[in-house]
C-alpha cells in the first residue's frame, strides 16, 4: 500500500478532472490561442513613440497580480501538494519540478501555465485550485526571502 502512495495526488487529480474535463480544456485552449501580433513598423523620428499617444505599454496591466495572504498561500502550497515537486519553500529540483520563488514569473504566465501546463505537472483547473487560492499562492511565492548572498556564506570562500 505504502509503494504506491507517491501517486495518490496524481489519481486524484486525474480523478477530479475525467476525460470530459480534459476534453473540455484542450478545446478551450485551442479557443483560447491569441493571434499572432502583428508587427509594428518603427516610429519615424519625425514621431513621437507611442506612449507619448496616450498608449499604456501592455506589460503594465497585465503583469498586476490580485492580492493574496502570503501566509494563506504557504498552507494551499502544502495542502495542494505543490510542495510534491516544488520542494516546501518552493526551491524546485532538477529531478521533480523547477524553482517558483523567491523571484517567481508574472502572475498572468503563473496561471496560464498551471492551468495549461506543458511538461510533466498535471493540468490545475479551476475547479481543483480556485482563482483566489492561485493568487494567495502566488503572494507566498513573491513572499520568499532572497538567499543569502554567495559571499556572505563562510563555507564557499
Amino acid at each position: 500500500m505504502t509503494r504506491f502512495a507517491f501517486l495518490a495526488p496524481v489519481v486524484i487529480a486525474a480523478l477530479a478532472l475525467g476525460t470530459g474535463a480534459v476534453a473540455q480544456s484542450r478545446s478551450q485552449a485551442q479557443a483560447n490561442v491569441a493571434p499572432a501580433p502583428q508587427e509594428q513598423a518603427a516610429p519615424s523620428p519625425s514621431q513621437p513613440p507611442s506612449s507619448a499617444q496616450g498608449q499604456t505599454p501592455p506589460a503594465s496591466a497585465a503583469t498586476a497580480a490580485p492580492a493574496g495572504n502570503p501566509e494563506t498561500g504557504r498552507k494551499l502550497f502544502a495542502s495542494d501538494g505543490c510542495y510534491q515537486c516544488h520542494g516546501y519553500e518552493a526551491q524546485g529540483s532538477s529531478a521533480t519540478g523547477p524553482r517558483l520563488g523567491p523571484r517567481p514569473i508574472s502572475f498572468a504566465a503563473f496561471s496560464r501555465y498551471v492551468r495549461q501546463p506543458t511538461g510533466q505537472m498535471p493540468p490545475y483547473t479551476s475547479r481543483i485550485v480556485p482563482d483566489s487560492d492561485l493568487a494567495h499562492i502566488y503572494a507566498f511565492l513573491r513572499a520568499l526571502p532572497e538567499p543569502p548572498a554567495v559571499q556572505s556564506i563562510p563555507l564557499l570562500k
